[in-house]
């Protein structure tokens, strides 16, 4: 008759402290897990971006009417630097500006809002452009790198910089930190590269609502917040 091995008198108790264990591995693991991907999402904050984060709570109040879509950053964040090329297909970069307070704006001409959106934008710079305000409006066309240059000059959109990545890296550079979600989107950046405030789709860029916050950006002691 074969030998028969007696129960181990300790391995059900082993058995049943080993399986909270196990899932509470798989919770630490997982939770582990998110944070890694919340924190490629959103990168950890830049302490040179607190004043961007201030001056956004400050302004917040502004952002209603046709500027009332805009999101206000609530947690520092310096953009990556959008690597591009200007109208003589020279490279330009994000930093290239450091000093002046951008609304980086990205535009495609297959893009029905954004084509819309551009007279504003040209009419902005016209109007707050120099010295400590620029609109960098980069163009992410992939195909023929002639029709958005002919797009603005039939519109007579002559005060804008004309800007371009035709392979459209910018875009995925900002959708990487959950910045860019369609076009067009719109980026209001400080002087130190920090967003201000997002918005995702068109904006009137030109109009009262939109200028008041814009200056309140530019002079946040004089805006009263």
């Amino acid at each position: 008759m074969p030998e028969t091995t007696p129960p181990n008198p300790t391995a059900r108790p082993t058995a049943k402290w080993r399986i909270p264990l196990v899932i509470g591995a798989v919770l630490a693991g997982a939770v582990i897990g998110y944070v890694g991907v919340s924190s490629l999402k959103h990168p950890a904050g830049d302490i040179a971006c607190n004043s961007a984060v201030a001056l956004a709570k400050r302004i917040a109040p502004l952002a209603h009417g046709e500027v009332a879509a805009l999101t206000m950053a609530s947690a520092p964040l310096k953009l990556p630097d959008l690597a591009f090329e200007d109208a003589d297909g020279k490279p330009k970069k994000l930093s290239d500006f450091r000093g002046k307070t951008l609304l980086v704006n990205l535009w495609a001409t297959w893009c029905v809002p954004c084509r819309k959106e551009m007279p504003a934008l040209d009419s902005l710079q016209t109007k707050l452009g120099g010295k400590d305000f620029e609109v960098v409006a980069i163009n992410i066309d992939t195909r023929d790198p002639d029709k958005p240059k002919s797009f603005l000059k039939e519109a007579n959109l002559t005060r804008l910089g004309y800007f371009s990545d035709p392979k459209a890296k910018v875009f995925q550079d900002l959708k990487a930190i959950g910045r860019a979600l369609g076009m067009p989107t719109s980026v209001l950046v400080d002087p130190q590269g920090c967003e201000i405030a997002t918005i995702a789709g068109p904006a009137e860029w030109a109009s009262e609502d939109a200028l008041k916050l814009l200056k309140a950006a530019l002079q946040p002691a004089a805006a009263g917040f």
